[in-house]
């Protein structure tokens, strides 16, 4: 256990506790790796609150997530600059006329975009964004869509995630003394039924989008956005503002093209990179059928996503220069331009990211996960064992921002906790499996509520959103979903009912949630439960981002 104690706990809290009463991102993450090095150091810890800083930016991972974003503020900047962004906006308005069709057409993309979550909030965010500003869907309900998509369809789907929790489930045995045990893919396999904050924060999403009611925060954000225009608070500082940041882009004929090819070279070179790297070879694919289903897999599961991302990134930069060029829009020396503008829209984004990863070093240091895990999660019954590590796990989640490091501090504590309360055998791998799903929803789960996440961080950057309204926003929404998995978890533990039952009436009952909290905070309001409606004639055009007027 830390040796620091419940002061471990401190500094991760102090800074969500100030981001979210403040607003203030950037100040609150600084004033909490602070107090971490106060704690470590037992002094003023200046030098040590720019040492973890610093060790941050150092990680070979953090560093390629940099670059890649850096990289796709220069992808969106080209985008911009083509007139892509106008003209699938113009295009989609034509076909995307409801704010109902549009909230589909995010969250499909969402499910699509699965192979991994930070390219998804990328590629969805920057696509919707000015389709829902025309139509008076809010930032923070865009956010939302695309947050709550993202990490629960690439934890369940074939996806830079995969190799990871792979990787867990083996530490978990090996912590838990087992050697002989099922293959980590079919215990992966059999925990996606458990895996239930993931499943049903997806169906959320489409419940809300479909049924058209909000409540809590959100309710307020959707009711201003439909009733003024205005997407963003007028005080709110959106992590991106491209057409104030940018200006007007020189093209004079928007093209579909200047979206699609950007966009698709950056997926298809992402995805072809990834390949690649894991060890992917096509001659071997397409003329040797025996070995291509296990070479494909292999190649998923060791892939390099964060070499595919950059390298991706970078190919939709380069394909900006070469529409630049071919359409006489602008020429190489305005292109690099644009490259290092796009840059700039990303900085506010940066600061955050690399901040938040300062706090997981500060975490990491004190031994926060540690702490909080082994100091609950002990000689627990084996009925309210899953339901327990889910909420701990969301916690840790919560506090540390970081879904990954949280998964890899509860595997290896919570694994030989289910084997030995379970008696082993095929009744312990069967609980192991409800063990690794738990973990993985509870670390989503506390992303979710966190802004201190850096797909937190990344879902409010690519939508244009104030990064706490996004949080304040979707906290709701992951509340009420981590309450219906607990209940379901426990409903499990005592019954034995299979999830396959459980998780239906989990749908039905956040249908039954959504419109009872709607119809609750709309009467408290005094407003219309149901947020939009079908267009109204005579509505203006005019949408405003952060009190700026932005006419269409």
């Amino acid at each position: 256990m830390s040796e620091f104690g419940a002061l471990s706990v401190v500094p991760p809290l102090l800074a969500i506790v100030l981001a979210i009463v403040t607003r203030k991102a950037v100040l609150s993450l600084f004033l909490g790796i602070w107090s971490g090095a106060v704690i470590y150091t037992g002094g003023l810890g200046i030098v040590q609150t720019f040492d973890w800083i610093v060790a941050a930016m150092a990680d070979d991972f953090h560093a390629m997530i940099l670059v890649f974003t850096l990289l796709l503020g220069s992808g969106v900047a080209m985008v911009w600059n083509l007139g892509g962004t106008y003209a699938v906006r113009d295009w989609a308005i034509k076909r995307l006329d409801t704010p109902k069709k549009a909230g589909i057409a995010a969250w499909v993309l969402g499910l699509v975009m699965f192979f991994d979550d930070y390219a998804n909030t990328a590629i969805v965010g920057s696509a919707m964004k000015d389709v829902s500003d025309q139509l008076r869907i809010s930032r923070e309900k865009l956010s939302y869509i695309v947050d709550s998509t993202a990490a629960p369809v690439a934890t369940i789907g074939i996806s830079s995630w995969v190799a990871f929790q792979l990787s867990l489930i083996g530490d978990g045995y090996e912590a838990a003394g087992v050697e002989d045990h099922p293959s980590t893919f079919e215990v992966f396999l059999s925990s996606i039924p458990f895996n239930m904050y993931a499943l049903l924060a997806i169906v959320m999403v489409a419940i809300v989008i479909l049924w058209g009611r909000d409540y809590g925060e959100m309710l307020e954000a959707e009711h201003r956005s439909w009733t003024t225009g205005k997407v963003t608070r007028d005080e709110a500082v959106p992590m991106q503002d491209v057409a104030a940041d940018l200006g007007e882009p020189p093209a004079s004929t928007p093209r579909l093209s200047n979206f699609f090819i950007p966009v698709a070279t950056l997926v298809v070179v992402t995805v072809a990179t990834a390949l690649w790297s894991g060890g992917f070879d096509l001659w071997t694919f397409l003329w040797d059928a025996e070995a291509a289903s296990g070479m494909l897999w292999d190649s998923v599961v060791d892939a390099d996503y964060a070499l595919a991302l950059v390298i991706g990134s970078f190919a939709m930069v380069a394909s900006g220069f070469v529409l630049g060029k071919l359409h006489g829009i602008f020429g190489v020396g305005d292109a690099t331009e644009y490259t290092i503008d796009g840059f700039g829209i990303m900085l506010t984004a940066v600061s955050i990211l690399v901040l938040a990863w300062g706090i997981g070093e500060v975490v990491g240091a004190l031994g926060t996960g540690a702490y909080v895990a082994e100091l609950t999660v002990g000689t627990v019954p084996l009925e309210i064992l899953p339901a327990l590590v889910l909420v701990v796990t969301a916690f840790i989640a919560f506090s540390t921002g970081t879904s990954w490091g949280t998964m890899g501090i509860m595997t290896p504590i919570a694994i030989p906790v289910a084997w030995e309360i379970s008696g082993g055998g095929a009744d312990g791998h069967t609980f192991v499996a409800v063990m690794v799903g738990v973990i993985f929803s509870g670390a989503i789960f506390g992303d979710h509520t966190s802004p201190i996440s850096d797909t937190t961080v990344l879902s409010s950057t690519f939508t244009g959103a104030d990064l706490i309204d996004h949080v304040r926003t979707q906290f709701y929404y992951a509340v009420t979903v981590g309450i219906v998995v607990v209940v379901l978890l426990l409903v499990w533990g005592y019954t034995g009912i299979t999830p396959f039952v459980l998780l239906p009436l989990g749908v039905l009952a956040l249908v039954g949630l959504v419109y009872g909290l709607s119809e609750f905070d709309a009467n408290r309001r005094g407003v219309d439960p149901v947020t939009v409606s079908e267009p109204q004639s005579g509505d203006s055009d005019t949408v405003q981002v952060a009190g700026s007027e932005k006419g269409e």
